[in-house]
């Protein structure tokens, strides 16, 4: 029997084991996963406000969020990416979630559109959660500590940077700016 042929036969008798990875990949998953970390900026009235923030690029890792964290770092937060604008129906809701966190959404300028105050959902079904929707439509949302843009004097208007963002936050681009 040649290698190629022999390698065939021992992968098509693996197979069947195989199908026993997902669960317990999955089981692994029920931990809370830490994800690339990014240098932010808000570019605030009050002078620049720097955070290290976990990106959310992927569907899979938006939907996770911070579900099932006990904890997020002062200066931290969770950066939710997005190909393209989403519309002002998509939301957030706190499934799972433990921490109160305040939200920011961000339009296509970099600019904080809108804040919103969310609280722990302790409801055994995701769609019992209250939703938190913005008013208008968004390009990132950025999730801290509630009261932290408060406490940073951040505010509608502010502007953000990160790393990939196209460079449309320009240091001083404050509210006036």
């Amino acid at each position: 029997m040649n290698t190629t042929r022999r390698q065939l036969l021992l992968g098509l008798a693996l197979l069947p084991a195989a199908s026993l990875l997902p669960p317990v990949l999955s089981a692994a998953d029920s931990r809370p996963q830490r994800l690339e970390t990014v240098p932010l900026v808000i570019h605030a009235e009050q002078g620049p406000q720097r955070l290290e923030v976990e990106a959310a690029r992927t569907t899979p890792e938006r939907s996770r969020g911070l579900m099932e964290r006990d904890h997020l770092a002062e200066q931290g937060g969770m950066l939710f990416l997005y190909d393209r604008p989403q519309s002002s129906r998509n939301g957030f809701w706190m499934y799972r979630t433990r921490i109160p966190l305040d939200i920011a959404f961000i339009d296509e300028a970099g600019r904080i559109a809108e804040i919103h105050r969310m609280t722990p959902c302790t409801a055994a079904q995701a769609g019992e959660c209250p939703v938190t929707r913005p008013s208008v439509p968004y390009r990132a949302a950025l999730e801290v500590n509630a009261g932290g843009f408060e406490a940073m004097g951040v505010a509608a208007g502010d502007c953000m940077s990160w790393p990939g963002d196209g460079g449309l936050c320009a240091p001083g681009a404050g509210r006036d700016n």
